[in-house]
């Protein structure tokens, strides 16, 4: 199938190659085209396939009912796709859900391969943002990872939508008298199953698989994480479940196998629709280990407190029942697995994202608990169903049941398990050394309160500076300074006093004659103010005014 996607993706390529384009970008796909292209080579493979194993069968026995001629062979083709996806059908009577799960192996291996070539054709390595918004680390990831959570869905959209439209036209061709196929479901199957394993290729694309749960948070991860834990060891419970059913009646399978006496062709057809309804199988073993158990038709029950049983149909698969009556006591036991399944589901909550808050761990085991019960829920949704009318109007498990009794079982031993380990983790975390920044900052400001200003020296900065108000000495005013001011309004306003026969003013202190004294140097003109770095005060500047 990559090989022929490849064809189709170089051809076109090779043609764009020969015109004359400015920017290689040019000639990318855009990613609905992608998608489209990707849908329908995998309708057409998948058709192929199938039509294939059906033109067998119908060669093999051709009264069988796979179809009257070629046009009834693609028919019954178009139907078994459907079925892949669990889409059902109405029949007289009743109606079909109970369909093999194995069977969806087909279109997801398809779709998924798909995927990556609509990845790689529409470069979604070159649409990442190259530049993402400024902030802090936290910030930046963030953004990167909605970046990636939206690319992630426009590649599954891609790819989900044409596909489910297809479906609607495959649906449309499978019309026969006997069945009619459920177009909603059909819609729905196919539009899930594509942007599930579109979702999933794109994702491997961007980057390896232990990117997948990097684009969850951390909280929302060990929920994930947990839960797929807990659903892994319950359906591992389960298929060993099975794998010892069918051993110890292997016996009774062989018995039901040679009444249908199918010959070489059809016992090959038959091993392969019962390897197909394993996973059916296993889904019901982790519903017989949870305790509702399930059903195979009306009024039966085969659960661990018992089993009741009527007439099931000739299928060598349900040889491996258990036989009716009360089960042994020892039975019981394996109602523990879900509690165990519990346990290492809380350890994995609390070891990925561990909280300070020792309330607040119990309450995220329970979550994944409730999440594995929702998870368990929809598995027995899709292994069970109608399989007609009347007494084989319910086979399988209830989901409400199966996902009420995983809910609890798990929830209380992830919520006990995830408590502990969240308190022994934190318990032996080590105490957070001091930050060495606040550390520094304090050795730096009790040595700086050591310094002391040496004697005499004038400290550089603005005159209100409480360091240089503090070293500075303020200038006061003293007895023996001469008034200059006075002096020279003597010598201007006095200058003929002795010409006009007046006697002088009596003499005063400061008019008297002595020796010139040296310019005093502690007090600067005002103007002066060094270029506008220092600003000098004169104490004396009121007797100017």
């Amino acid at each position: 199938m990559t090989g022929l996607l490849d064809q189709l993706r170089t051809a076109p390529r090779a043609v764009l190659s020969r015109l004359p384009l400015g920017d290689e970008e040019e000639t990318r796909r855009p990613l609905p085209v992608s998608g489209m292209l990707a849908a329908v080579a995998t309708l057409g493979v998948g058709l192929a396939v199938l039509t294939t194993l059906t033109l067998v069968g119908w060669i093999a026995a051709p009264r069988t009912p796979l179809g009257e001629g070629l046009a009834g062979v693609f028919r019954t083709a178009c139907q078994l796709w459907l079925a892949a996806h669990h889409a059902g059908f109405a029949i007289p009577g009743g109606r079909v859900g109970l369909l093999p799960l194995g069977l969806m192996v087909l279109p997801g291996t398809l779709l998924y391969r798909a995927g990556l070539w609509m990845a790689r054709d529409a470069d979604l390595r070159v649409r990442m943002p190259a530049r993402l918004p400024k902030g802090t680390p936290r910030d930046v990831e963030n953004a990167r990872r909605r970046a990636q959570l939206v690319l992630v869905a426009q590649a599954g959209i891609s790819l989900a939508a044409p596909y489910a439209l297809l479906a609607g036209v495959i649906a449309l061709v499978a019309r026969n008298e006997v069945t009619q196929p459920f177009i909603g479901e059909a819609l729905a199957s196919h539009l899930v199953l594509a942007f599930v394993a579109g979702s999933v290729a794109t994702v491997r694309t961007i980057g390896p698989w232990r990117s997948m749960l990097r684009l969850l948070p951390e909280r929302p991860r060990s929920v994930v994480v947990g839960t797929a834990a807990a659903l892994s060891l319950l359906l591992v419970a389960g298929a060993v479940l099975v794998v010892v059913a069918v051993v110890l009646n292997f016996g009774e399978i062989q018995e039901l196998s040679g009444m249908l006496s199918p010959g070489l062709v059809g016992g090959l057809l038959l091993l392969l629709v019962e390897c197909l309804y394993l996973c059916n199988a296993v889904i019901w073993g982790m519903a017989y280990i949870s305790g509702p158990g399930f059903a195979v038709g009306t009024g039966t029950l085969v659960a661990p407190t018992g089993v009741k049983l009527s007439a099931v149909p000739t299928l060598p698969l349900l040889g491996a029942l258990p036989s009716p009556g009360p089960s042994p006591t020892w039975v019981m036991a394996v109602i523990a697995v879900p509690f165990a399944a519990g346990a290492v589901a809380g350890v994995l909550v609390a070891r990925i994202a561990p909280t300070p808050t020792i309330e607040a761990a119990p309450l995220w085991g329970f979550v994944c608990g409730l999440c594995s019960g929702a998870a368990a829920g929809v598995l027995a949704a899709l292994s069970g169903g109608p399989l007609g009318g009347a007494r084989l109007s319910a086979v399988g498990p209830s989901p409400w049941e199966v996902a009420l009794s995983v809910a609890l079982e798990v929830g209380v031993a992830a919520g006990i398990s995830a408590g502990i380990a969240n308190w022994w983790l934190i318990s032996r975390r080590p105490a957070a050394a001091p930050e060495p920044v606040q550390v520094e900052g304090a050795a730096i400001a009790k040595a700086a309160g050591r310094v002391r200003p040496p004697k005499g020296r004038v400290l550089p900065g603005h005159w209100l500076d409480a360091t240089e108000a503090d070293t500075q000495p303020i200038p006061v005013v003293r007895d023996d300074w001469t008034d200059e001011h006075a002096a020279a309004a003597a010598e201007t306003f006095e200058p003929g006093a002795a010409a006009a026969g007046r006697a002088p003013a009596p003499a005063r202190p400061e008019d008297r004659s002595e020796p010139p004294r040296a310019p005093r140097r502690d007090i600067v003109d005002e103007t002066d103010d060094r270029g506008g770095h220092v600003i000098y005060v004169d104490p004396y500047a009121w007797d100017r005014d």
